[in-house]
């Protein structure tokens, strides 16, 4: 795994909203620790232009990855999730807490 191996401590991945979830729980599951893991990605792709919420949620996962503690986060929407505690709600085009 890229992310157990770099000698960084703080790690920041863009990936697709549809298995964001999934990805985050499988870096999980591979226990790496001391290192702050945030993935995040856009509802509205970059190619839709000025709509796309990509650079606000990279900007904000920029952020994140800098203050969070050691773990595995999800952010979108301003917000920051544990990865165990976020889902996607396709209905509302937003990641909610569970």
């Amino acid at each position: 795994n890229s992310c157990q191996n770099t000698l960084a401590q703080k790690i920041l991945i863009t990936h697709g909203t549809d298995t964001i979830v999934e990805t985050a729980k499988s870096l999980a599951e591979h226990k790496i620790k001391d290192k702050t893991i945030v993935l995040t990605g856009a509802m509205v792709p970059i190619a839709f232009g000025s709509s796309s919420d990509g650079f606000f949620n990279l900007g904000s996962a920029l952020a994140f990855v800098q203050i969070l503690e050691p773990g595995v986060y999800i952010a979108m929407n301003g917000r920051y999730f544990k990865w165990n505690e976020v889902v996607k709600n396709r209905e509302t085009g937003y990641f909610v807490g569970i």
